[in-house]
C-alpha cells in the first residue's frame, strides 16, 4: 500500500476555557467545589455576601402586597367614578416600579453567586472564604477538554485539499497509539508571512486522556494506493534527468528506466518500469554500472 499524506505539527488546546470571576464586589462567604474536579454548566462554584441585598429585596416584596391592594381599591373606586384616572394609574405606576426593583434585586443578587457557564474541569483555586473579591479577581480557571482542538499550519498548496471534514491522525509523545481526529474548520485566508493557512480539528476526548498544551505530530491523509508498487527513496537514481532503479538479475545490476509519481520521506510510487517480483537494489546504487557483479546481503 502506498500512501501519500501531509507532516505538520500542532498543538492541543482546550474547546473553551476561562478565568472565572465576580460581576460584583464583596466578601467570599463560599466556595463549593473541588480543585482539578469535574463540573456542570450552571454548578454555583462560589458565592460572596448578598445579605444587604436580600433585606432589600424582603422590604420592596413586603411593599408589593400593600401596592397590590392600593391597586385593586383604586380600580373598584375607579368604577364607581369614585377616584380619578390619574389616580388609578399612579397606583399601578408604582406597583409596577416595585416589581422592576424586586426584579433588579433579583439580578444583584445574581452576580453574587459564581456560576460554572459550561461543562468543564476546575482548575486550582485562587482565594479563600473571607477574601475580598471584585470583577479582576480570578477565582479559578474553567478548562472543557471534551472534546479537545488540534491548531496546526499548512502551507498555501494544500489550500484546496484540507477543508471540514478531512480526516487526520497525530501521536503524542508518551502515548503509543495514535489518535483520530476531524478537520471543522481553515482560515479563510492565507498568510502573506507565512505562505500557510491556519487549521483545526476537533478530537474527543471523553476520558480525559490527552491534556491541552500537549503537542502533536500530525499527517493527514491525501491519497491511499493499496496495490500501488513502490521502491525506497534510496533505490532511485538520476540520471540525465531521467528516474532510473538497478534490478538484481543474474547476479548482475541492470538498470530500468522507470516513471515515478507519489513521493513521501521513505518511498516513491512507481507507476510504469517495474513488475511485482523485480528485485531492486537500494544500496551502494551511485557505484552500480550495467552488468556489474552483485552479491545480494538481503532480499527484503
Amino acid at each position: 500500500m502506498m500512501t501519500d499524506g501531509i507532516f505538520t505539527v500542532a498543538n492541543l488546546l482546550p474547546d473553551e476555557e476561562v478565568e472565572l470571576s465576580f460581576e460584583t464586589s464583596g466578601k467570599i462567604v463560599g466556595i463549593y467545589f473541588q480543585e482539578g474536579a469535574l463540573v456542570k454548566k450552571g454548578d454555583l462554584l462560589a458565592k460572596i455576601n448578598d445579605a444587604p441585598l436580600q433585606a432589600q429585596l424582603a422590604r420592596y416584596q413586603a411593599q408589593v402586597k400593600l401596592a397590590e391592594a392600593r391597586v385593586f381599591r383604586q380600580s373598584t373606586l375607579l368604577e364607581k367614578d369614585a377616584v380619578s384616572q390619574e389616580t388609578y394609574e399612579q397606583a399601578t405606576t408604582e406597583l409596577a416600579t416595585l416589581n422592576a426593583d424586586i426584579d433588579l434585586m433579583h439580578a444583584n443578587i445574581a452576580q453574587t453567586e459564581l456560576r460554572a457557564p459550561f461543562d468543564g474541569v476546575i482548575g486550582l483555586r485562587n482565594v479563600s472564604e473571607g477574601a475580598y473579591a471584585s470583577p479582576s479577581t480570578v477565582i479559578a480557571k474553567l478548562t472543557k477538554i471534551d472534546p479537545l482542538k488540534l491548531e496546526f499550519d499548512l502551507p498555501e498548496r494544500y489550500a484546496m485539499e484540507v477543508g471540514p471534514g478531512t480526516q487526520l491522525s497525530f501521536t503524542v509523545d508518551g502515548f503509543l497509539q495514535s489518535f483520530h481526529a476531524t478537520v471543522y474548520a481553515t482560515d479563510a485566508s492565507v498568510s502573506i508571512d507565512t505562505r500557510g493557512f491556519l487549521a483545526k480539528a476537533a478530537f474527543p476526548n471523553p476520558n480525559g486522556m490527552l491534556r491541552p498544551g500537549y503537542f502533536a505530530h500530525v499527517e493527514l491523509r491525501r491519497l491511499q494506493i493499496p496495490d500501488a508498487i513502490s521502491v525506497p527513496a534510496e533505490a532511485l537514481v538520476k540520471e540525465m534527468g531521467v528516474d532510473k532503479v538497478y534490478l538484481f538479475e543474474d547476479g548482475k545490476a541492470q538498470p530500468r528506466t522507470v516513471e515515478t509519481v507519489i513521493r513521501t520521506d521513505a518511498r516513491v510510487q512507481v507507476i510504469e518500469g517495474l513488475q511485482p517480483g523485480d528485485t531492486v537494489l537500494t544500496s551502494g546504487t551511485l557505484q552500480l554500472r550495467t552488468g556489474m557483479n552483485v552479491v545480494l546481503d538481503r532480499i527484503e
